[in-house]
């Protein structure tokens, strides 16, 4: 009782928060005035003044290529700061350099909003990395989505796509900047460490020596949430109790990681002019959650047939992995969460979850629809909205239409290229490490096929997690994941930045009595049958083989 109510005030929080976050942030994002400009103008006008950024619209060309630049000259600060971390100021612990390949992942990481960490947090960065690299990634990264999703927005609206530098700014001033400021309070109150101090040194009882990582973590947290960034000041990341003290902050955890993913779609709604059509693609996510979170629960529950033959787990379920002070249930919602909304976060391992628990996880990221991360998701949702209207054409006959505009064969090569990439960037990769690396996988069999596929799903979705005990940290790992979060993360970008150019650039087409309306329970029938035929089927064969098969293998 008390577990199904738990998850009933998490989803009820996250349930009231979505509509009026999505209002304010379709209210940050037009450029007319408004009230929030005397409360940011300050911040923002000088910000503007230096960077010379003008408020004149870009062409979908050139938004793509301030987005790619940007990113690419941010990228390279931070991963110069990884390697001379050494001789930095802000280094108590005296952590040595990064390692070249190493820096090169991670610097990719944080930039492409995955987090993906092949080091253990508290051993591989000094505070001055953590602050002026991971932190100001963590900012710029997710705000650099957005920007790109609300750009995608206007191009479907029929409205000029804006200009990314002002969308960036106001991402970061009027959104992230002052929630993460808020909440960094908030978790250092409920007992997360914020300090520039060295590791404390204890004295065990048997006369060892041991030492206690700390840091500035309250400010790194919650921005680690809000923007679905994921990665973990510390090795366990959320699993430690320094950076989630209790059941308070792990809830607020949750609440930060859903909550610009479930306000998109009313943001959405309002700036396209249909607030229906909005709340039908939030219904549709919520209900795919819903279904991937019941299936997490039962699976977790249940726990390893073989164990609870022998009489153990019957009661409490698969606790292999999972922190005692969160449980089954809690452990389950927050891997659910997590990937749902492309964050990576862990408060357990994913790689001790039951095959089927474990098959939620790297489905939601597959799918990288249910909710998604901030703006990425949403693009993605849109696209899959896209190719559902236009197989519904292909049905009955007629050119389809999408919020007035025709959806042509330009359009289309365009989005089959980008359902495309995504597979490819997960099953080819994935092939070659099984193939060439099978020395750096810990679990043989079908469970090790799971590891290495997890592995690139979560840099292609841009999640992070990972199911640890993968070697990962070698050369071929950090270049390979590298590479794929790189192309996963802007390969789309550019594609559908595109496509939004193609669409504002078309004249509206009258609705008639034929129009297929996309604000309907109809449309969200046609929407789900689209994620789960198009996206499901690319991935079940590979599905079979790792955690369908494991789950066939448990024996009582």
């Amino acid at each position: 009782m008390f577990a199904a109510l738990s998850i009933g005030i998490t989803l009820l929080l996250v349930l009231l928060l979505a509509k009026p976050t999505g209002l304010y942030m379709a209210q940050v994002f037009h450029y007319e005035s408004s009230r929030s400009d005397k409360w940011f103008g300050w911040l923002e006008k000088p910000i503007f003044a230096l960077g010379g950024i003008r408020r004149d619209n870009q062409t979908w060309k050139q938004y793509a290529l301030s987005v790619i630049l940007s990113n690419l000259v941010m990228t390279l600060l931070v991963y110069i700061v990884f390697r001379f971390q050494n001789f930095l100021p802000l280094n108590p612990n005296g952590i040595g350099n990064m390692e070249p390949t190493l820096a090169f992942n991670t610097a990719i990481s944080f930039m492409t909003n995955t987090n993906l960490q092949h080091y253990s947090g508290e051993s591989g960065l000094s505070y001055f990395s953590q602050m002026i690299a991971i932190v100001f990634m963590m900012f710029t990264a997710p705000a650099t989505a957005l920007a790109v999703a609300i750009a995608f927005i206007r191009g479907l609206a029929g409205k000029p796509l804006g200009n990314f530098f002002v969308d960036l700014v106001r991402a970061i001033t009027r959104i992230f900047l002052p929630v993460a400021f808020v909440m960094a309070f908030v978790f250092i109150a409920l007992g997360v460490p914020q300090t520039l101090e060295p590791n404390t040194v204890a004295h065990t009882m048997t006369g060892e020596v041991q030492q206690i990582a700390r840091g500035p973590v309250g400010s790194f947290l919650s921005i680690k949430e809000l923007g679905n960034n994921g990665g973990g000041f510390f090795g366990a990341n959320s699993t430690q109790p320094f950076e989630n003290p209790n059941a308070i902050s792990n809830l607020l955890q949750m609440i930060l990681m859903l909550l610009l993913g479930t306000a998109l779609p009313f943001t959405y709604g309002i700036m396209v002019g249909n607030a229906k059509q909005g709340r039908v693609l939030f219904v549709s996510m919520a209900m795919l959650f819903l279904i991937m979170l019941g299936i997490s629960l039962s699976a977790e529950h249940s726990g390893n047939p073989a164990l609870n033959a022998m009489g153990i787990q019957h009661d409490q379920g698969n606790m292999e992995g999972k922190e005692v002070r969160f449980g089954v249930t809690q452990s389950s919602l927050y891997s659910v969460v997590t990937t749902a909304s492309e964050t990576g976060a862990v408060n357990t391992m994913h790689d001790t979850l039951t095959p089927i628990g474990g098959l939620v996880t790297i489905s939601n990221m597959m799918l990288n629809t249910v909710f998604g991360g901030v703006g990425a998701g949403f693009i993605n949702v849109l696209m899959y909205a896209i190719i559902g209207v236009f197989l519904s054409g292909l049905m009955v006959g007629r050119t389809p239409e999408f919020l007035g505009k025709k959806i042509e064969g330009r359009d289309m090569k365009l989005i089959a290229v980008t359902l495309l990439i995504h597979p490819f960037l997960i099953l080819i990769p994935t092939a070659l490490a099984l193939f060439a690396y099978p020395e750096t996988i810990s679990n043989p069999g079908f469970h090790g096929l799971t590891q290495a596929m997890y592995e690139f799903t979560s840099s292609a979705a841009n999640n992070g997690s990972g199911f640890e005990g993968l070697g990962d940290n070698t050369p071929f790992w950090n270049i390979s994941t590298g590479i794929v979060m790189f192309i996963g993360r802007y390969f789309s970008v550019v594609t559908m930045l595109a496509i939004a150019g193609s669409l504002a650039a078309k004249k509206p087409v009258p609705e008639t009595s034929g129009t297929f309306r996309t604000d309907n329970g109809l449309f969200a029938g046609v929407f789900l049958g689209t994620v789960l035929i198009v996206g499901a089927l690319t991935f079940f064969p590979a599905l079979v083989l790792g955690p369908i098969a494991e789950q066939l293998t448990l024996k009582p």
